[in-house]
């Protein structure tokens, strides 16, 4: 969690000084608790999904007795303002998924972004079915994989939904990340995450593995 830096007023400071610092502390305190709040709201908004007979991936069995997902802890380092490159010249390609289906995919554009010290991509896509209709016309698709795949998170990698942005950031929030549903229910048909989309490095965000009974 990002740490709040503690403003010391020295009596040689003059009241303007004063003011502007305090300021300062507050919008971060702020922008704190608006990220926390958007997280929070992620986490409810999935836990509905999931208890919902409509719209729930759980076969009936689990979903009876289904209070909640497992989160990590929320963690505003996980959410990070990235470079966005746009593909332009990218061609459709086949997406292998768990079944013998493939989704046609696009790479729309290359995220950059800095964690841990280090610097790190991802490639980005565009369904070319989902983007004919207009509900979906500006969604994204980021499937990615990490170190902790196999531990404390689903094996088969994790997803991220996101918006074409206006400009050349996006907002990569990893507390957002989800499981594929074929992680709840083997009648699904998940894409597969790219070797190219799999990171070297521990995603301590998101939604954790689902622990069956």
């Amino acid at each position: 969690m990002k740490q709040l830096f503690l403003v010391l007023c020295f009596l040689s400071l003059s009241c303007k000084e004063k003011r502007y610092h305090d300021q300062e502390q507050n919008n971060t305190e702020e922008h704190v608790s608006g990220a926390l709040e958007d997280i929070m709201q992620f986490q409810k908004k999935m836990n509905e999904e999931f208890k919902d007979p409509e719209t729930s991936p759980l076969p009936d069995r689990f979903r009876k007795d289904f209070t909640t997902l497992d989160f990590f802890e929320p963690d505003t380092s996980y959410r990070i303002n990235a470079k966005f490159t746009r593909t332009p010249e990218a061609l459709p390609f086949m997406m292998p998924t768990t079944t013998e289906r493939q989704s046609e995919e696009v790479v729309f554009g290359i995220i950059t972004f800095s964690l841990k010290g280090r610097t790190h991509k991802l490639e980005v896509y565009q369904n070319q079915e989902l983007m004919q209709q207009e509900k979906y016309s500006d969604y994204l698709f980021l499937p990615f994989a990490d170190l902790t795949n196999g531990e404390e998170t689903y094996g088969g990698g994790r997803y991220l939904d996101l918006t074409i942005p206006k400009g050349d950031t996006i907002l990569l929030d990893f507390n957002k990340a989800y499981n594929p549903y074929c992680a709840y229910n083997p009648k699904y048909s998940c894409p597969l995450v790219p070797k190219q989309n799999r990171l070297d490095i521990e995603i301590a965000a998101g939604v954790k593995a689902f622990k069956k009974g």
